[in-house]
């Protein structure tokens, strides 16, 4: 700006703080967005201790990742870090733990050791009364206590990071944070917080390629995976995968989706696994598109607007996986939970989620009608011959979901079509009757 006037302009760190307070989470995800780091710091191990204690309730996040240097911490605690990340690493904007943790607390303290011969820790901490009252933009030493003596001794163990939230004035916000109602608060927030992390996190419990299968703990309770795919179950119908390229205006990248037709009721292993996987939002609302950003769930439920959600579609759910290199295209928001997509992909995926929805419509009119009519029997037929003609009906099913995983759909309707005109008894017993 040779020749030019300029003004520095910095912000005033009080009420820009007080902004990004509200930028988006509620509890869940601000915790998920901290695990994030974990799992970016390579970490095998996260606990989440969600501790009541009046007015002292705090929030403990600690895993046994790489840890950080001195200088490493003090970075992490800058709002819009100078670091850079790498393609597949979880972290985008720079804001996630200093945003995520704020929007819960008034006090953010972390510890860290980042050494594995030296037993050394670094702590610093980000209190907002601190900010709002010096209106500037400090990282302080953290007030001696028994908690950051605890999390020191957590870490003699090995390297790690301990993320410590106090004085959680938007998690208990009432003047007197004391008795039954907070402490139930409390656990259903621990609750709610391990359902949340089974689900955005449920590839890394499971196990990733070329990484430790990653544990999670929430107040002492492991964390299982909720695979929405149903994947476990035998009856369970995976259609052929696709991939698409996606232009940017910094290059291309890819975007790969597998498409799954869960099983109706009548033919999941077990009534209480039907139950489960029906997920937080119930089947009808839980079906649709799961959008995998390096295979962390960010967004689920819904057609993304290609399609209305219908009860007859509620067994289809697809993946749609995209890597880091992809963020701009998908708009991928601070608290990496919503996403927009793009209007060359919505295109391109109109097809292959209408042939998903098809086949689950099919399967789901067809289980109605075999578990709610009876079988073109006679009643007195011998129980051989009634469990033949449900065999039928089964094929009529099965030979439906092979058309369709083959990608012969169209040539299938025209088969069933000329069935049902030349061979009515045939296409009956098939259970292809009358559309």
């Amino acid at each position: 700006m040779a020749g030019r006037a300029w003004y520095d302009v910095s912000p005033s760190a009080a009420r820009l703080t007080g902004s990004l307070r509200d930028i988006g989470y509620d509890f869940t995800t601000a915790v998920a967005d901290i695990v994030d780091n974990s799992v970016a710091a390579g970490a095998t191990r996260v606990e989440v201790m969600i501790e009541y204690d009046g007015s002292n309730s705090r929030v403990l996040i600690a895993d046994d990742g790489c840890g950080m240097s001195a200088r490493s911490l003090l970075e992490a605690l800058r709002f819009g870090t100078r670091r850079s990340y790498t393609q597949g690493e979880l972290g985008r904007y720079g804001l996630g733990l200093k945003t995520a943790s704020l929007s819960q607390c008034r006090v953010l303290t972390v510890v860290s050791r980042s050494s594995k011969s030296a037993v050394r820790t670094y702590a610093r901490t980000l209190d907002l009364d601190l900010i709002e009252e010096w209106d500037q933009w400090v990282v302080t030493d953290p007030q001696p206590g028994e908690l950051v003596d605890r999390a020191r001794r957590w870490l003699a163990e090995g390297t790690g990071t301990i993320v410590l939230w106090q004085v959680l004035d938007r998690v208990l916000s009432e003047k007197r944070p004391e008795g039954g109602w907070a402490r139930r608060r409390l656990e259903s927030l621990a609750k709610r917080t391990a359902e949340h992390l089974a689900i955005v996190f449920h590839r890394f419990l499971e196990g990733l390629p070329e990484r430790q299968q990653l544990i999670i703990t929430v107040n002492g309770h492991k964390v299982e995976p909720w695979d929405p795919f149903a994947t476990d179950e035998p009856a369970t119908v995976e259609l052929a995968r696709q991939a698409f390229e996606i232009e940017t205006t910094t290059g291309s990248g890819r975007v790969h989706l597998r498409r799954f037709v869960l099983p109706a009721r009548d033919r999941f292993s077990s009534p209480a696994e039907f139950e489960r996987l029906s997920g937080p939002l119930n089947w009808n609302r839980q079906q649709g598109l799961y959008v995998y950003r390096a295979d962390r769930l960010v967004q689920w439920g819904g057609w993304g607007g290609i399609r209305g959600i219908d009860e007859h579609t509620k067994l289809a759910r697809a993946a749609l996986e995209f890597d880091t290199d992809l963020d701009a295209a998908f708009q991928i928001n601070v608290a990496k939970m919503r996403v927009a997509l793009p209007p060359q992909l919505r295109q391109l995926l109109e097809a292959p989620v209408n042939e998903l929805c098809i086949l689950a419509d099919d399967t789901y009119r067809k289980t109605s009608r075999s578990t709610n009519r009876p079988l073109p029997v006679d009643v007195n037929t011998p129980p051989e011959e009634r469990a033949a003609t449900q065999a039928a009906v089964n094929a009529g099913l099965a030979l439906r979901m092979a058309a369709m995983q083959a990608g012969h759909w169209t040539e299938w309707e025209a088969i069933e079509k000329l069935l049902r005109e030349q061979a009515p008894d045939v296409a009956e017993l098939l259970g292809l009757g009358p559309q």
